[in-house]
């Protein structure tokens, strides 16, 4: 077959599968989302699940893979069903946040026309609650869709030991090209890749936009419809396309039924989700026991006391990832803060300049970054010497996540209410006071979002580029110290309870990292840092 053609089907086949994750991920939302709006004690532990499991990095998840899907079920599939899982969990948090979130928010007088509408569950989803939750399905699908991506072409080949797993798809196909020094295809499959992953990313981005514009609300709406204290469905053109199933057949509706009756059904509802919340919360905790139990059961005791004893040791090593995710995070912050101010001012260079960088977000860099790595070598070698592999890891950290923090910050700034400006402009502030005094301070929440999911994403790439054997021309890329590279060499050797116990140790950081630091960041900026605040106090 023309190595062409098999490039745009094994970019297809790979693309399948990212949109597959997708829509499990925005289906599986729906349903959580509405159970957790529904039960309270589901909603705690949904909420609390989904954000300690979203600050762990997918190589967390990496032994279970192995354990339950590759050793189980076993074959092709067993591998394909890994391939998802992990791209599956790299995806699935902040879709199911954003589902969550529109879920929550949906006004109350548009709840009670349904309930007094006996709608049936299939009724509510499609006539209320989905076309509500679509602008912000829509406004998570780029940086989700750059995520599958990212980690979907290191997930289509890995090995454990000797054994080699694979699947069909651009990942692979790049993988076996450039194993085999065939160079010249693999360029050609990268083109191939960035052609379609750029159509892919503004079609996502039109869609995105037209989907606000169908289903969002927009300010001047909501306060005209907010007047007086009641809201009027009337002078909100948008939000009257997202519940338009449920309005126009509102006016029909007897409200003469007893408090005791709502009383009676909401308190029926709310059981019957929630033993449809135990039963999936306990599902899942019976699927993780069994992996545990299958891992702890096929080791002798000897050899877990040997992985104990290294724990100061792999704590070491840890803590000098950290210091190379800070790195990375700092170099992304700063340019953030000053380029992304400076594109915000200039209408000009942002409309040409953002596509791209969301174009280049979910172009996957472990696709391309042997080929860059083997033509600069000669180049930065010279000048960084022996840390020349430091150097390339950091790198490779940086250009898969630097776009979360910068994306994040613009859209902070952008959305800066336009009395501020006005403000800066009546009291003629310098450039620099501009920046120091108002808009970093007021776009600090979208500020530590991104900065948040960088630090979170940096993980990934520490984790391909600490050791990376025969990255281009039978070189190695790897660090001298860090625990990815020990996961990896664990990996390579086929020292599973090595790497479980080196992903669990890792795991329990990044859960304390989140709740110590992550969240109480979070907490700061949502109470301190609040730029609408500042008109109203006015």
């Amino acid at each position: 077959m023309n190595f062409v053609l098999l490039s745009f089907l094994a970019v297809g086949v790979t693309i399948g599968r990212v949109f597959v994750t997708i829509i499990l991920s925005i289906v599986t939302g729906w349903l959580l989302g509405y159970i957790a709006i529904k039960n309270r004690t589901f909603e705690n532990v949904y909420i609390s699940l989904s954000e300690v499991l979203e600050s762990v990095p997918v190589i967390s998840f990496f032994p279970v893979v192995l354990i339950f899907f590759v050793t189980d079920i076993g074959g092709y599939l067993g591998v394909e069903l890994a391939v998802i899982f992990l791209v599956f969990t790299a995806v699935v948090w902040n879709i199911w946040m954003g589902i969550y979130q529109a879920f929550k928010t949906v006004p109350d007088n548009l709840r009670e026309v349904t309930e007094n509408l006996r709608l049936s569950f299939l009724e509510r989803m499609s006539k209320l609650y989905i076309p509500f939750s679509i602008p912000r399905i829509a406004a998570n699908l780029i940086p989700s869709f750059a995520d599958a991506m990212f980690y979907i072409t290191v997930s289509e080949v890995f090995s454990v030991g000797n054994s080699q797993f694979a699947v069909f798809g651009i990942g692979s196909l790049i993988y076996k090209y450039t194993s085999l020094g065939l160079y010249t295809q693999a360029l050609y499959s990268l083109l191939i890749l960035a052609i379609v992953t750029t159509g892919v990313t503004l079609g996502l981005r039109e869609y995105a936009m037209y989907s606000v514009q169908r289903y969002g609300l927009d300010t001047e709406s909501v306060n005209m419809a907010m007047r007086r204290g009641r809201f009027r469905i009337r002078y909100s053109a948008k939000l009257s396309n997202a519940i338009a199933p449920v309005t126009k057949v509102a006016k029909y509706v007897s409200k003469g039924r007893s408090k005791v009756e709502d009383f009676d059904e909401d308190r029926e509802s709310t059981a019957k989700w929630g033993i449809l919340g135990k039963i999936f919360a306990i599902g899942f905790l019976l699927a993780i026991s069994y992996s545990v139990f299958t891992l702890v059961s096929s080791v002798p005791s000897s050899a877990w006391f040997s992985v104990v004893d290294s724990t100061p040791y792999d704590l070491i090593l840890i803590g000098i990832d950290y210091l190379r995710v800070a790195i990375i995070a700092l170099i992304s912050l700063i340019i953030a803060i000053f380029v992304g101010y400076w594109v915000s001012l200039h209408h000009k260079v942002e409309m040409v300049l953002i596509p791209v960088i969301q174009s280049l977000a979910s172009f996957p860099a472990p696709a391309y970054f042997p080929l860059l790595f083997g033509f600069t070598y000669p180049i930065f070698s010279r000048v960084f010497g022996g840390l020349t592999d430091e150097f390339y890891v950091l790198f490779l950290g940086f250009i898969s996540t630097f776009y979360y923090v910068f994306y994040s910050y613009w859209m902070g700034v952008k959305n800066l209410p336009k009395e501020y400006w006005e403000v800066m402009d009546n009291l003629n502030l310098s450039w620099w006071d501009r920046l120091r005094k108002i808009v970093i301070p007021s776009a600090m929440p979208y500020l530590i979002t991104g900065l948040t999911s960088t630090v979170n994403s940096a993980w990934g790439g520490l984790a391909i580029g600490e050791y990376w054997t025969n990255i281009y021309d039978g070189r190695t890329l790897q660090v001298h110290q860090g625990l990815m590279k020990e996961l990896a060499i664990a990996d390579s050797t086929g020292n599973l309870l090595l790497v479980g116990w080196l992903s669990v140790l890792f795991a329990i950081i990044v859960v304390v990292y989140s709740i110590v630091f992550t969240r109480k960041l979070m907490d700061l900026a949502r109470e301190k840092y609040v730029a609408e605040e500042g008109i109203y106090a006015a």
